[in-house]
């Protein structure tokens, strides 16, 4: 069952909103190398279990909101399914290198939401 895996957070000002996510939540931002505009944070619950993982950057479009990602075994086999189910593909399949590819959604209500597809090789 494909869980959500990541929540990526849009700013207009990426260092004023690691500073809010930092004090209010404690969460600790750090860009991945090769990155100097994007920076990724863990959680983890009460027991320090992993939780969802975080994305912090700065917002692509005016309308841009915070977006939560499935995990799903192929993208490209997911994305023909949700356009069957009404649903359309915003961003299409975008290799993220070293990390995996990711698409972005949007629902039949109009919801936008991602789907990750992690590489292990």
């Amino acid at each position: 069952m494909p869980t959500v895996v990541h929540l990526d957070i849009p700013a207009e000002v990426p260092d004023r909103a690691r500073t809010f996510y930092e004090k209010l939540f404690h969460w600790k931002f750090e860009a991945p190398p090769g990155y100097t505009d994007y920076f990724l944070s863990a959680t983890t619950d009460e027991q320090g279990k992993p939780g969802v993982g975080l994305g912090l950057g700065k917002r692509g479009a005016p309308d841009q909101r915070i977006t939560a990602y499935f995990d799903v075994d192929s993208i490209p086999a997911t994305l023909p399914l949700v356009e069957q189910l009404g649903g359309k593909v915003v961003v299409p399949y975008t290799p993220i290198p070293g990390y995996g590819a990711l698409a972005v959604c949007t629902d039949t209500e109009n919801n936008t939401f991602g789907l990750w597809e992690t590489h292990t090789g």
